[in-house]
């Protein structure tokens, strides 16, 4: 009976393992579909307005470990998409696509939903104010790529109105106007840095004046032009919200302190429900009338207030010199 037995059990085990030479090839295939390490892939199409700083976010995510391209000719980006998502050493990729494709860009939009059937496609479009993108291409003393045949600014407005259809798809839309190199690199780092590195948050607080436009980037909007206008003393039209007396004048008022107070506590409140969720930073943005007075003081005390609770957080004000 043993020797029986003995017989019986060695042609199970060669049985099981007839099918498991045959089950080899689909494992082997996935990588080529949309399972298996697709999770592990990311391709971000970086575009936007010329000067906005896609270079600079570029070689950012290349620090941070992505293969990266600059200028690939979008008849290409099917394939490098599927590079990304089948090659064993590519799990990460960055590339800027933008206006010196010309009229070929018009096709981005319908390759972009094919590439996001296959491939977790993030696409991050920047851009800056009209004033300050003329500036830093007066300051490079570059052309722009849309030729000489018109001024910088018109060809800036041209570009505008031709990036639009792309800027409406895109899932992050940033506004560089106020960074330096520094702040979006560390910007870039701070939504882009694998999940688990790091569970910090950068906070920009920003001022704004209402007659000028409310930030497309901001998160967050607290209007204050509740409060008493130091614009109408005729010793404060002229100075800001940054000198002592004209802020001494806003605190004066008991709404004021309570509204810092309430907002404070709000921000601390909903700022670890965000790293939670996983943003890694926040626009926001206080509005006055013309963003000289006090949006500008209740911006450098919402500041103050965050930076002493342990966050890490930069102050801007944007039409303060306007």
């Amino acid at each position: 009976m043993k020797a029986r037995k003995a017989k019986a059990v060695r042609p199970k085990p060669a049985k099981k393992k007839t099918p498991a030479v045959k089950q080899e090839p689909p494992p082997a295939a996935a990588p080529a579909g949309s399972s298996g390490d697709l999770a592990t892939t990311e391709l971000v199409i970086i575009t936007g307005l010329s000067g906005s700083g896609k270079g600079t976010v570029l070689r950012a995510l290349e620090d941070l470990g992505f293969y990266a391209v600059d200028n690939l000719p979008i008849d290409l980006l099917q394939t490098f998409a599927d590079l990304t998502r089948d090659a064993a050493n590519i799990r990460r990729a960055a590339l800027v696509v933008d206006i010196r494709e010309g009229t070929a860009l018009e096709r981005l939009p319908a390759m972009l939903n094919r590439i996001r059937a296959t491939v977790p496609t993030t696409l991050l479009f920047l851009e800056a104010a009209d004033p300050v993108l003329t500036r830093r291409y007066s300051e490079t003393r570059r052309p722009h790529p849309l030729g000489t045949g018109a001024s910088v600014p018109d060809s800036i407005h041209r570009e505008r109105a031709l990036l639009e259809p792309i800027r409406a798809l895109a899932d992050h839309v940033v506004d560089t106007s106020r960074f330096n190199v520094h702040d979006l690199r560390d910007l870039v780092r701070g939504k882009f840095q694998g999940e688990g590195e790091t569970d910090d948050i950068m906070v920009y607080v920003t001022s704004f004046g209402y007659r000028h436009g409310v930030p497309a980037d901001a998160d967050l909007v607290f209007d204050v032009r509740f409060l008493p206008n130091p614009n109408y003393i005729p010793a404060f039209k002229h100075k800001t919200g940054k000198q002592k007396r004209v802020a001494d004048y806003i605190r004066s008022f008991p709404q004021t302190a309570e509204f810092i107070e309430r907002i404070s506590d709000l921000l601390i409140y909903l700022l670890p429900h965000y790293i939670r969720e996983g943003k890694s930073y926040l626009t926001i943005a206080f509005g006055c009338t013309g963003g000289h007075h006090r949006s500008v003081m209740i911006a450098s005390d919402i500041f103050q207030r965050l930076k002493a609770a342990g966050y890490q957080v930069k102050e801007s004000h944007r039409d303060i010199a306007r």
